[in-house]
């Protein structure tokens, strides 16, 4: 049987959840860069995840923006390392931290709020100053 990744206190992934592909990574190498397949893409699908609540899932397909395909499969590249063990690290936490993102309660909502008469009065006030200010500038009149 496959490990369980603890994502969150109440949430924890199979092993056998993720597939990973090896691939040989863009960008300079030197002489490794064309024949050893550092680079990794982790694939999770989140729509078939038995471990991920519902609400989760969803939000978590919302967050993964263009890295969701039509199939709900979360896809995260990882080739900023050399080594193929450090890639997978980092695929890893990044994929957990997306989950960590859509487990996290949403913000409560914004409660409108009127502003209070004397702030209305004091606005009022600053306006007619402004105004006043305004209105003195300009040519004199003549009489």
């Amino acid at each position: 049987m496959a490990g369980r990744i603890e994502v969150t206190r109440t949430i924890s992934i199979d092993e056998d959840e993720l597939s990973e592909d090896f691939l040989r990574a863009s960008g300079a190498g030197g002489q490794n860069v064309n024949k050893v397949e550092t680079a990794v893409q982790l694939r999770f699908d989140a729509r078939a995840s038995p471990n991920l609540p519902n609400d989760v899932a969803i939000r978590l397909q919302r967050l993964a923006g263009h890295r969701l395909t039509k199939d709900g499969v979360i896809v995260i590249s990882a080739q900023r390392h050399r080594t193929r063990e450090r890639n997978r690290e980092d695929a890893l936490a990044r994929l957990l931290e997306l989950i960590r993102q859509a487990a996290a309660p949403p913000p409560p909502k914004r409660r409108a709020t009127r502003p209070s008469a004397s702030a209305r009065q004091k606005r009022v006030d600053e306006k007619t100053k402004r105004g006043d200010i305004k209105r003195g500038r300009g040519r004199p009149e003549h009489e």
